[in-house]
């Protein structure tokens, strides 16, 4: 069947439906992605969950599905962590699963073990280890980690967050929740995420929780916020009033974002679903649904309006380069085209300029097309940057989709940085080093892959520009259920 849309270096699942990340940890050289997945159909249903490895987080190792529905209902969304000291007992650097049973009765959170490298998981005999309050409907994604001496969990509770604790991952106490009041209140909470990082690299830190919100994300639908404060151990507490609002990307498709226990180099390793539950079942599609977002390194910047989260893009992704152009010092003119010789489905474009006051707008103009393209535009009177995906390809399918989503982005020292992954069907913008992103999907014909880059009302100086061409990464599969990678 026809794959057009299949991307090249982003995660997808080999057939069928895929949502979102689950059970990120590394343990003994390998990278493991589990995921939301339906083995059965190419829209949402029962859910198990996916698996792949990966040795450097580009070129993944699809394995059998890790868990599957049983007696106590389906596998929700949840986390993994290595039990290096046995405080569960079901062995020494066990490999733990902690996830969500759903059923139409209520939600629960349960356990599954693995001794053998994650390659075969048994279900705790004991589950569910916390068990489906009384009219309690959304109640799951729990994300855990170590911290001092005990194990954490952050469970979703409609819009807020609860918080547990425990020594042996079974046995939990419940110690504090956030949520009520603080923003966004429009949808659901999901699949949070909390860990610490440094201010700007110093000895300051913060903590971050991470949550996504079905509904009322500045692009439309669903979307992650984040809040930045203070964890002692037992709850969180946020530095900022309830009115503030933060999000983490302004794209329409960056959803339920995880990040990696154990990372082996102390980076804190970020991926999203890349999809919007607006339209989700509806994307185009043939043998297979749904895909990941590039890994983001996160960290914390101050700024004139507090401490901010920072995403930049996984510095592995420079594996994939291939050949390059390069330009610096060039004077851009209206209905002119630097790019006009430069194509390609899957590239890197860096770029930097210097503003113009007198300029109206400028920017990229990505898989141009016969009358298709998607456009990427900075306003410099507005100083916003704006993501156009109106004319991007297919865009029928629902009436939210065909939009054009900005945000807020002030220069730095009269420069505009933008740093833009281009794949078969998507884009990722990352501004100014990262302090604004935008995830989008787009469905643009095979055919379309020519680039622009534009200025109107005035000349606007390039400092500095590099395309490279990326290489598609490796997805193997396994032959036998315990091959080694």
């Amino acid at each position: 069947m026809n794959d057009i849309h299949r991307p090249n270096f982003h995660f997808t699942p080999l057939e069928m439906w895929l949502n979102d990340p689950n059970g990120l940890v590394y343990y003994d050289g390998e990278y493991h992605l589990f995921y939301q997945y339906h083995p059965e159909s190419t829209v949402w249903g029962p859910m198990h969950w996916g698996h792949a490895v990966s040795p450097d987080l580009i070129n993944w190792q699809h394995l059998p599905i890790a868990l599957y529905p049983d007696e106590h209902g389906m596998i929700f969304s949840g986390s993994a962590v290595v039990d290096w000291n046995n405080t569960a007992g079901f062995g020494k650097e066990a490999l733990i699963a902690i996830f969500t049973h759903h059923t139409d009765d209520g939600e629960a959170q349960s356990l599954a073990y693995s001794t053998d490298r994650g390659r075969t998981w048994i279900k705790y005999a004991g589950n569910p280890v916390i068990k489906t309050p009384k009219s309690l409907k959304n109640f799951r994604d729990p994300k855990v980690f170590w911290f001092k001496d005990h194990w954490v969990m952050c469970l979703s509770r409609g819009d807020a967050i609860l918080f547990y604790i425990s020594t042996d991952l079974i046995n939990w106490e419940q110690t504090g929740s956030f949520g009520d009041g603080y923003k966004s209140t429009q949808g659901v909470w999901e699949t949070p995420d909390l860990f610490q990082l440094h201010v700007d690299n110093i000895e300051e830190t913060r903590w971050v929780l991470t949550t996504g919100v079905i509904e009322g994300a500045p692009a439309g639908g669903s979307g992650t916020q984040y809040f930045i404060g203070d964890f002692d151990g037992r709850t969180f507490t946020s530095e900022n009033p309830k009115e503030t609002l933060l999000w983490a990307d302004f794209g329409a498709d960056y959803y339920a974002p995880q990040s990696w226990n154990d990372e082996p180099n102390g980076r804190r390793l970020m991926i999203g679903w890349m999809n919007n539950w607006g339209y989700a079942r509806l994307i185009p599609a043939t043998t297979w649904r749904g895909m990941f977002s590039v890994i983001r390194e996160i960290s914390l910047t101050q700024t004139n309006a507090g401490i901010r989260l920072i995403q930049k893009p996984l510095t592995e992704l420079e594996s994939l380069h291939n050949e390059y152009d390069h330009w610096e010092d060039e004077i851009i003119r209206p209905d002119t085209n630097l790019l006009a010789d430069v194509h390609g489905e899957s590239l890197e474009i860096i770029a930097e300029f210097k503003l113009n006051k007198d300029v109206e707008c400028f920017g990229f103009r990505l898989r141009v097309g016969s009358n298709e393209y998607t456009e990427i535009c900075y306003s410099v009177k507005n100083q916003t940057l704006t993501v156009d995906r109106t004319k991007s390809g297919e865009v029928g399918f629902h009436e939210n989709f065909p939009r054009v989503h900005s945000a807020y982005l002030s220069p730095i020292n009269d420069n505009i940085k933008l740093h833009i992954f281009i794949d078969v069907s998507s884009i990722e913008v990352f501004a100014d080093d990262g302090l604004i992103t935008f995830t989008e999907c787009i469905f643009p014909d095979e055919q379309s892959q020519g680039l622009e880059l534009f200025t109107e009302g005035g000349n606007i100086t390039l400092n500095s520009l590099d395309i490279f061409k990326l290489n598609s990464a490796i997805f193997r599969t396994k032959r036998s259920q315990h091959d080694q990678p």
